[in-house]
Order: structure tokens, then sequence, then C-alpha cells
């Protein structure tokens, strides 16, 4: 599949915009500026060359110039307002490369160019980013100007970080199939029942042994064990965000039992979900 090549368009002349991403634009694409994305309050699946991981609060994500990606936010409450995340895009020419090849920029050009293939920041770093991020939204002048080198101060003094995608853009195919995209949508829509293989492998115009092989190999987890992260992801997102008994959770997240959901919330999460609530709560 050949992902949709979009314009980011600048409509006030300035060299780098930032706004609200909207969740319904989720599909495969790929555009010739830098894109810095924190995710502040909603949780899904993210695409980024050939890595495919599950995002939550204060995920914050670095792409370079042509990276094929996409983001999938899961299926919305009834009052969702969409904005649950932001994006900065720019340009490496809208900084000049006068400025760049100071000797003080020399950490914000490894970042430049360590963006190739997506970078992964830790929470901590996505906290530290939203102040920043959050003024871009309505900055002008050289207050605007102030806050993106602010924001990529932080990233560059992050401690710690991965590199999302093993392949360059120029050699990512695979993982760019629209039937994942497609599978990932489906997923979103319908975590919260049971889905089987068979029904997804339809989705995806597959026979179920073909669609496990071809999901096992794109994404590195096996089709069953991605739906159980993204069932507890929503999980953790309804104990830290509302005051739902866990029971409920249980099957609101499509859980068939307590003692399943116990098991799947401990691996995927680290913790009961009783104790992950306690760390939300005063």
């Amino acid at each position: 599949m050949i992902p949709e090549i979009i314009s980011i368009r600048h409509d006030d002349g300035s060299g780098f915009r930032a706004a609200w991403m909207d969740n319904e634009s989720s599909f495969l694409h790929l555009h010739p500026e830098y894109e810095i994305v924190l995710n502040i309050s909603g949780n899904g699946t993210r695409v980024a060359g050939d890595s495919v991981e599950l995002f939550d609060r204060y995920d914050l994500v670095m792409y370079g110039p042509d990276l094929r990606h996409f983001w999938n936010f899961y299926r919305k409450d009834e009052n969702d307002s969409g904005r649950h995340a932001i994006m900065v895009h720019f340009r490496r020419d809208s900084l000049g490369d006068q400025l760049l090849s100071q000797f003080e920029l020399a950490d914000l050009r490894r970042l430049l160019d360590g963006a190739g293939r997506g970078i992964a920041f830790p929470p901590e770093t996505g906290e530290a980013a939203e102040e920043p991020m959050r003024r871009l939204l309505s900055d002008t002048g050289m207050k605007k100007m102030v806050s993106l080198f602010r924001l990529l101060e932080i990233l560059c003094s992050a401690s710690r970080f991965k590199t999302l995608s093993g392949e360059s853009p120029e050699g990512t195919c695979e993982i760019t199939d629209s039937r994942l995209t497609e599978v990932c949508s489906f997923v979103r829509d319908n975590f919260y029942r049971a889905i089987p293989v068979k029904e997804v492998a339809a989705v995806a115009k597959m026979s179920p042994h073909s669609f496990s092989r071809f999901f096992s190999r794109s994404t590195g987890s096996g089709f069953v064990d991605y739906v159980n992260q993204v069932r507890t992801n929503k999980a953790c997102y309804l104990l830290r965000e509302t005051d739902h008994q866990i029971n409920e959770i249980v099957f609101e997240c499509g859980f068939a039992t307590v003692s399943n959901f116990n098991k799947q919330f401990r691996k995927h999460a680290g913790m009961s979900a009783r104790d992950y609530r306690a760390q939300y709560r005063n």
C-alpha cells in the first residue's frame, strides 16, 4: 500500500504549525515535515514504520520527514471532545542550516537526525513538554518561536528514549499494508466484545492462519495478546478517569471473567487494578 502524502498547511505564513489532533483522521500518511505528538488524555495504537505500539497518557513521540505513520484512538466515550493530543509540524529548513550548524545546537542536530525512524520519549518528558506545546497553540510571533525551542530543548535533554522503527523511511513496506490499518480500527471499535480470529481475518481479507502469521510478523505480538493489551489500556483509562467499579470495568472492556481480567491486567500493567487506581487517588 502507498500511504497518503499530505500537505501541512501553514495558514499564518509561519514555518511551523501546532494543532489539536483530530481523532477521526486515522489513516496511513507521510509528509516532509517533522512531527511531534503529545498524547494528553486519550489512548490507542500508533504505527511508525515497522513499529506498532499501544500509547497512553503523556506518550510523546517525534517522527522525521517521510516516515509512514498513523494514530488510532480507542472507541470514544459519549462526551469525548476529541482533543486528546497536540501535534506540532515543522520543516528543517525553517530553522535554517546556518543556525543549526552552530556548536550550541549539536544536540538538536542529533535529535533531528535520529527522528528519521521515530523516537518515543518517557512519560516524564511528555509531562514536561505539555506546557510549551499548549503555548504553541496560542502563541504568536517571537513567543511562538521561543516555545518551539523550549520544546526542542526538553526533547534534547531527555534522559532516555527509544527508536521506534527498525527500518529507514525508504524501507518500510510490510507494516504499511492497509490491512493493518483496518484491523487496528476494527479492534478499536469492537474491543468491548469477543472478537474471533475468523471475524477479524475477514476484515483483512485473509484466511485465519494467514492473518495470524501476518499480524505476528507485522507487530511482534499475537492477535489475542494485542487485543488484551488494548482492553487493559482502556481499563487503565477508566480506572484513572472514572469512578466505575472494577467489576463493571471488567465487562466494559470486553473481558469475559474477572479472573481473566486480573491475570491480563497484572501481565500488561504490572500490578493489580486496585493498586493502579490507588496511584491516582488522594
